[in-house]
């Protein structure tokens, strides 16, 4: 499932393609992934786009907004105008979903392998509804999400175990299962450890991390090791710099110990024996 730093990329790849643009149609192929009435966005002027946690959020002139959660195989290609594919070659196929119209002729298509993903169209009270429901945690690249706050989350958790913590959206939003383990790695810290076991120099090394890998990958655009591509198709290379993520059996960079693995729920968890303690 992309995490922060590939939907992030994408909000900052798509934003100047569509800023200012009219959205004439939205052509639904897959009508289980959509929620709410196409229609009453027509028309409508895109005057911005965020991301919150591992949402997408197209913000329109009229106060509706165009809510897109990409699950585990959702793809955003933009097709400039009188283009068929991207210029890697991607293009509407058995995969695509929906079709986003835009007034100067260009094209937004919502590809998804599995189905997962979905569109959700809601006027200004709705999303705010759906944004409580979810109860995300704080952002953590914004400037609010300091150590001192991380201590504090932290102190109200204590015997969790810091691996699923990260990955809970409730907790921090955004961070998922390849970006938890190279964050504990980065910070020497064993995924199984729980909170009250951490001290005051391990949590900040794991504060630290996380603002590292997630800067790291957001400057690769993201890890295309599964079927997460950019709107233009290419991929993100962030996996070419992954120290533990899929790596059981190989050498770790660091120490030569061979990368182990482990099940929390349905989750695997990559790390290394030998630097993680």
């Amino acid at each position: 499932m992309p995490e922060l730093p590939e939907v992030q990329t994408i909000v900052n790849e798509l934003k100047p393609l569509v800023r200012d643009r009219v959205l004439q149609e939205i052509k639904v192929l897959t009508p289980k992934m959509v929620v709410g009435e196409p229609k009453k966005v027509y028309g409508q002027k895109v005057l911005g786009l965020r991301r919150r946690a591992k949402l997408i959020i197209f913000d329109l002139s009229n106060g509706w907004h165009l809510l897109i959660h990409l699950k585990l195989t959702g793809q955003l290609f933009f097709l400039p105008p009188k283009a068929e594919r991207t210029k890697t070659g991607e293009g509407q196929n058995r995969f695509t979903a929906m079709i986003f119209y835009f007034d100067d002729g260009s094209r937004l298509l919502f590809n998804d392998l599995r189905k997962f993903g979905y569109l959700k169209i809601l006027d200004e009270k709705e999303l705010l509804e759906r944004l409580k429901k979810e109860d995300y945690g704080p952002e953590p690249l914004e400037p609010d999400f300091t150590l001192e706050k991380l201590q504090k989350m932290l102190a109200q958790r204590p015997n969790a175990q810091i691996k699923p913590l990260l990955m809970d959206q409730s907790f921090i939003a955004g961070i998922g299962n390849l970006y938890s383990d190279e964050i504990l790695f980065f910070a020497g810290i064993h995924p199984k450890r729980k909170v009250n076991s951490l001290d005051d120099t391990e949590i900040e090394k794991i504060y630290q991390g996380i603002e590292t890998i997630l800067r790291q990958a957001l400057k690769y655009k993201g890890s295309s090791i599964d079927t997460y591509r950019r709107p233009s198709g290419e991929k993100g290379t962030f996996e070419f710099h992954r120290k533990v993520y899929r790596r059981k059996g190989e050498r770790c960079f660091v120490c030569g110990t061979p990368i182990a693995s482990l099940k929390f729920g349905g989750r695997t968890a990559y790390y290394c024996p030998t630097c993680q303690k």
